[in-house]
């Protein structure tokens, strides 16, 4: 899915002067295949209208630069990982170049220096990877001239008019949590990877699933992306019993509850049912085998290169067709047993 920025185009500006788009790039690249008439009336229009083009999409037009430069705070998590990758495929089979600049935390100076790096035309076009709070201030701080695409949670960043690019999680949380309610769990309580918004698109989809089915809503068990603290959140966990089923925020994060419920004496999934999130390459290979939704993170890279080369040659976005997250179901999930079911009722 998709927002796009109303901000204003070359093609607003072939519009209001009568010509195509085509001759005011030659116009804006001081190509000489353009009467001098022609070239003061487009030069007028675009005063007038108050038009600035992004300086990387002239730079693109004049040949100067194939470049696209990846703004992320993490190249090792799995969705960061495989979201760059995408990007860096897409890049290659169009012949740009790609550079990558790790923006260190969301403090002022991390972001104010991530910005400083990328606002000049030979870093070309820019794509933000946007999931969490460094890559959001990186996209809010960034000049309007500078073309950019940004990764996000579903629903992207409400405060940003740029073109954001994400995956439907809300729904597939919801799916996930409705899995579990199917199977006979009283409730599920979530332990939750950190977010921007505050509230982020899984645990929105997690909550809204849980109130359509009238369970009772357990408060959110925060994490951090570092195995440590899911750790000591499955701890707490596992410390209830009448916890018998819960949504992780990702992958890692299950992994870790998993480790702590076993060290708790307490199985999956016979006393308690997982789901992660993200699907990564080792989750079906877990013992058992981890239920969990599949994130098609490559494709999201796809999609944003393909966006950004049309934010740089001012064309109209493409049509996206990004896959629905989908909920794969392994050997992690179960019913609960019957005993303990009639006891948490």
């Amino acid at each position: 899915m998709t927002r796009r920025s109303s901000a204003l185009s070359i093609r607003d500006v072939a519009a209001a002067a009568g010509v195509s788009y085509q001759t005011v790039s030659r116009v804006l690249n001081d190509s000489p295949n353009v009467n001098a008439g022609t070239r003061q009336h487009v030069l007028e229009i675009i005063e007038r209208l108050g038009y600035r083009p992004n300086r990387a999409a002239r730079a693109l037009g004049s040949g100067r630069s194939r470049a696209v430069t990846v703004v992320i705070a993490d190249t090792t998590l799995y969705g960061y990982a495989s979201t760059l990758r995408g990007i860096e495929e897409a890049a290659r089979l169009r012949g740009f170049a790609v550079g990558v600049r790790v923006v260190e935390s969301d403090r002022p100076d991390d972001v104010r220096q991530a910005v400083e790096y990328v606002n000049d035309p030979h870093a070309g076009g820019i794509v933000v990877v946007a999931f969490d709070a460094a890559g959001a201030g990186v996209l809010r701080a960034l000049p309007p001239a500078v073309p950019v695409v940004a990764a996000t949670e579903a629903g992207g960043l409400d405060d940003v008019a740029r073109p954001m690019i994400f995956l439907d999680e809300r729904q597939a949380a919801a799916e996930a949590t409705g899995h579990l309610l199917a199977l006979g769990h009283h409730t599920v309580h979530h332990v939750a990877i950190p977010s921007e918004t505050g509230t982020s698109a899984r645990q929105t989809g997690w909550r809204g699933a849980l109130e359509a089915a009238g369970a009772p809503v357990p408060p959110v068990v925060p994490a951090g992306w570092d195995v440590r603290s899911a750790y000591a959140a499955g701890q707490q966990l596992a410390a209830d019993p009448a916890v018998t089923a819960i949504l992780c925020g990702n992958d890692d994060t299950a992994m870790a509850v998993r480790r702590a419920l076993y060290e708790a004496g307490r199985a999956v999934p016979g006393d308690v049912s997982i789901v992660g999130f993200d699907d990564v390459p080792g989750a079906a290979y877990w013992t058992p085998a981890l239920t969990t939704v599949r994130m098609d993170f490559v494709a999201l890279g796809h999609a944003c290169l393909a966006a950004l080369a049309a934010e740089l040659a001012e064309a109209p976005q493409p049509a996206l067709e990004l896959a629905a997250p989908s909920l794969v179901i392994r050997e992690s999930t179960a019913p609960p047993r019957r005993e303990l079911f009639i006891t948490t009722r």
